[in-house]
């Protein structure tokens, strides 16, 4: 076990390093000039970003400064805003991202597990094809559509009852966390419906199950004891990617309900060619997915006890 977890750290750092290249050779790639005049940078801003990153260098030159201070944990200083470290930027902002993934990760595995479960009981009946119907268009349909849709939802709602039901938009309180997290989950739920609905009917049909009913254990027991646990195995697989998708590809859903996250400095960057922003986020973010997923490689050897890591 160790042996593993320490091969899959190695093949992660390795696969940071190609993250961090592709993404500085990639952002040198793009035309325009990031310290430029009309991003209304002081001349001593302009100097001390030259003299600290080597703008003024070769790119070779500039790479190896990067990855230097890579090393170090410093993702730099963000082009457009004074003062202002890209390690601050991400130790301010990620909690408010994080907290909003988690609870969407909460709602999607939750209700990925319940209608999966529901869905592979009633199988072929009304509550399998409504439900089937709602994943397809959980599946279809962006999370920024769900998310206007949600805003006019809360502003017709609000309307009716005379007083805030519930936030438009904002952030402070749980109030405000509710239809953003509810929002961003959906896609995930609907994925994650189908994939429990599909795991639930290929346990019904295995050996043990029928040796469980043949020895006359109760319908519930065989259902929480032996269908739902191993059912659940090929969700847990894939927690680790979708709960990183969720807190990264949470940008538009925080822009449109006006939430500090993380994201909301991503798109901002792009918008304003802050290369330091971009690079630090881009690494940043892809370090907690790599992460996400060794965490779940570990964990699935636990939790199955057929499972030897070699």
């Amino acid at each position: 076990m160790l042996r593993y977890a320490l091969k899959r750290l190695a093949q992660g750092i390795v696969t940071v390093f190609f993250i961090a290249t592709a993404t500085f050779f990639g952002m040198h790639s793009v035309p325009g000039d990031p310290l430029a005049n009309d991003k209304a940078m002081s001349d001593r801003i302009r100097a001390n970003l030259e003299a600290k990153y080597g703008l003024d260098k070769p790119l070779l030159t500039q790479y190896s400064i990067y990855m230097g201070n890579l090393l170090e944990g410093d993702f730099g200083i963000s082009y457009t805003q004074e003062n202002r470290r890209v390690n601050d930027i991400i130790r301010e902002h990620f909690p408010v991202s994080a907290t909003l993934g988690i609870l969407a990760i909460a709602f999607a595995g939750l209700g990925g597990v319940l209608w999966g479960a529901l869905t592979a009981l009633y199988r072929n009946r009304l509550p399998d094809l409504v439900i089937m119907l709602l994943v397809i268009l959980g599946i279809s349909v962006p999370s920024f559509v769900f998310a206007a849709l949600g805003q006019l939802l809360l502003v017709n709602l609000n309307d009716q009852f005379g007083f805030s039901l519930l936030p438009v938009a904002g952030w402070g309180t749980v109030t405000h966390m509710l239809m953003p997290s509810l929002v961003l989950g959906l896609g995930t739920m609907a994925y994650l419906t189908r994939l429990m609905r599909s795991s639930m009917l290929e346990i019904v049909n295995a050996d043990f199950i029928r040796t469980a009913k043949s020895k006359g254990l109760p319908a519930t027991r065989i259902f929480t004891h032996h269908q739902l646990r191993n059912a659940i195995l090929p969700v847990i697989t894939v927690l680790g990617p979708s709960i990183a998708a969720i807190t990264t590809g949470g940008f538009v859903v925080e822009m449109l309900f006006a939430i500090p996250g993380l994201g909301r400095y991503f798109v901002q960057a792009v918008q304003q060619l802050d290369y330091t922003v971009i690079m630090g986020t881009t690494v940043f973010y892809g370090a907690f997915l790599v992460f996400m997923v060794i965490v779940v490689d570990l964990l699935y050897g636990l939790i199955d006890p057929r499972v030897r890591l070699e």
